[in-house]
């Protein structure tokens, strides 16, 4: 049977401590990362830039990333049946009411599987005041996978993105954030 020394027991002890510690580090940095919506996933992460992306509206218009540059978007993955969608919606059509003048876009993107249909009866009676459509693989994969609803992603006048939300979020942080993005230009 092998026998440790006293001295080697130490070392054991001391490689366990640094090995949890490391563990530890990256486990809080990565759960610090999602909590402030700190952005790696699906865009460049040196200037933040956001890949070309498109979404047909619920009218069959097609809005282009490009077509937006120049506006502040919040771009909002959600869904029909999403409790915390719900409690968001109100605020983000305040926002574009308040806002949109300024250049502000709100877009949402449903994943929604009942498609167009669903969707445009849920606009209709919630009063939504942007622009909605059904949210692609494609557009989903572009901002890195939606894992979680309601996901929000901010996006300056460059095109650069700015913050991403998971979970409901506060139309007053949302607002915060955007006013100074509206105020540059």
């Amino acid at each position: 049977m092998l026998k440790l020394s006293h001295i080697d027991m130490k070392h054991l002890k001391v490689i366990a401590v640094l090995v949890l510690v490391f563990v530890l580090g990256a486990y809080i940095g990565n759960s610090s990362a999602a909590a402030t919506g700190e952005i790696s996933d699906g865009v460049d992460a040196s200037s933040k830039v956001v890949p070309v992306w498109s979404l047909t509206d619920i009218n069959g218009k097609v809005i282009r990333s490009t077509d937006l540059k120049g506006k502040v978007v919040i771009l909002d993955f959600w869904a029909t049946w999403c409790g915390p969608c719900h409690e968001e919606i109100p605020g983000f059509v305040d926002l574009q009411k308040q806002f949109g003048d300024e250049g502000l876009t709100v877009v949402g993107a449903s994943v929604d599987e009942g498609g167009v249909p669903v969707v445009k009866k849920f606009v209709s009676q919630f009063g939504v005041n942007y622009s909605v459509g059904i949210a692609s693989d494609s557009l989903q994969s572009t901002f890195g996978g939606i894992d979680a609803l309601p996901t929000t992603f901010i996006i300056d006048r460059q095109g650069r993105l700015m913050k991403k939300h998971i979970g409901f979020t506060d139309k007053s942080e949302f607002e915060s954030e955007i006013r100074p993005l509206l105020q540059s230009k």
